[in-house]
């Protein structure tokens, strides 16, 4: 048996190429996210260095670094700082530096606000490489775990019944104080210390019920205007002498309710039902994707479980990007988005909303999947008609069956293959500037293979 095998040589020198232009093949990722953050105007992240002190690692060079490492999967900055050794794309992109990892950390923390124009501003570049042009999109909504766990959050119930313990056990220990001359002392107990233990434990408890005492006087304040135009509607039908169908809207209660909660972690996550059952510390991850090329074309974070008050929002972020991008034309999305107001929000955008009604089922019989609308659509149809109507019809079938193929695979690959499950940020500014991030890495990830 022949035994000629390549040689291992571990020993000579110059095992990689001398220049850093020969270590990648052409076509590479991290090549073509360098030249894509080449042609950004970074101006507003520049002109935020004094020039006082050591120089700093380039901007534009840290920005590659972590477009990458997002879009592969490297998200921690010590692993990021850790490829700028290990890893030959890292080393090409860094130009054979090693930024540290607090380096690459408060970079990302600072400049978090920027990336909502660099996400236009590759949305542009996007455009003048005739890759997409805006048109038919899908929205919807994903929850990301949030960097805290769901043990770490009090309810209003339980916040109240901690504190009064406490508060019975700073009692007992301030007569212990007391009364130590006369009263035997359990060995190792340090009455100072105790005390400020609890004293610190009653201060978290306080902060703790004051913001789910805010929160739920934000909740009753919305609560009771929809109370009061429920009322005003049911007057207004009684006014014309029609029936009024239906219960009497219930009057909302003010103060918190005993499963109100806050999470100490990070108070501004909210604990979210999960698809697949259960509940996690989460954000609310929304995304509107274009048909034709999967690109991210808006994104914005939530603190609701309930998706039906995301159509505004999504629909005043597309109406301010710029109108070199195209028009949106029609925007898909799942029951979880259907109101009245909703359909007439995308109306007024000139915008054609094919919202489902309702829970689409499995496994349709073909007579159901097949049919076509039984009535001519009236003139006077409001707009909930005139899209239920459009639902009906081949093309609106065959136009709404994207939905799915579109926006969920998106939510899918980032997790499973990008492997983004978790914010690294704590806090609702700094999420909603990591999930601009995590968007900008699948934008170019995608702008790369629809070019290659």
């Amino acid at each position: 048996m022949s035994n000629n095998f390549r040689d291992a040589d571990r020993l000579t020198p110059y095992l990689m190429p001398p220049s850093l232009n020969e270590w990648l093949p052409e076509g590479h990722l991290a090549r073509f996210v360098v030249e894509i953050v080449g042609e950004l105007d970074l101006t507003s992240i520049t002109g935020a260095y004094s020039g006082g002190g050591s120089k700093p690692y380039p901007p534009a060079m840290l920005l590659s670094l972590l477009f990458y490492g997002y879009a592969t999967g490297i998200f921690s900055s010590r692993k990021l700082e850790r490829s700028t050794f290990d890893s030959i794309a890292c080393r090409y992109i860094s130009a054979n530096t090693h930024p540290d990892h607090d380096t690459i950390a408060n970079f990302r923390k600072r400049f978090l606000i920027e990336l909502e124009n660099l996400f236009v501003q590759i949305l542009q570049i996007a455009r003048q490489m005739k890759v997409f042009k805006l048109g038919k999109i899908a929205l919807d909504g994903t929850k990301i775990h949030a960097n805290a766990s769901k043990h770490h959050a009090f309810s209003w119930k339980h916040a109240c019944k901690i504190e009064k313990q406490l508060k019975e056990e700073v009692c007992r220990l301030m007569q212990l104080a007391e009364n130590a001359d006369n009263e035997d002392i359990p060995d190792g107990l340090d009455i100072p210390e105790e005390l400020l233990r609890r004293e610190v434990r009653l201060k978290a408890l306080s902060d703790a019920k004051a913001e789910i005492e805010r929160r739920a006087a934000i909740k009753y304040a919305e609560a009771q205007l929809e109370y009061e135009q429920k009322l005003a509607k049911r007057k207004a039908i009684e006014k014309e002498g029609k029936k009024i169908r239906g219960k009497k809207p219930k009057e909302p209660v003010s103060g918190p309710s005993d499963k109100d909660q806050v999470n100490l972690t990070d108070s501004e996550s909210r604990i979210m039902p999960l698809s697949g059952g259960g509940f996690e510390q989460s954000y609310n991850a929304q995304a509107c994707v274009d048909i034709e090329t999967m690109i991210i074309v808006e994104n914005h974070i939530t603190q609701k479980s309930n998706d039906k008050k995301e159509i505004k929002p999504a629909l005043e972020a597309l109406a301010a990007l710029p109108p070199e991008l195209g028009k949106v034309g029609d925007i898909l999305a799942d029951a979880g988005y259907f109101s009245k107001n909703n359909v007439e929000l995308c109306e007024k955008e000139n915008i054609n909303p094919l919202i489902s009604t309702h829970r689409e089922k499995h496994n349709l019989a073909f007579e159901l999947r097949l049919s076509q609308p039984s009535e001519a659509l009236p003139d006077n149809a409001d707009a909930v008609t005139q899209m239920r109507h459009r639902m009906k019809t081949d093309e609106g079938r065959a136009l709404y069956s994207k939905r799915k193929s579109t926006v969920e695979p998106v939510f899918g690959i980032i997790k499973a293959v990008m492997g983004f499950r978790q914010f690294l940020l704590r806090g609702i500014k700094a999420v909603r500037g990591e999930w601009n991030l995590v968007c900008i890495a699948w934008n170019l990830k995608k702008i790369h293979t629809l070019t290659s």
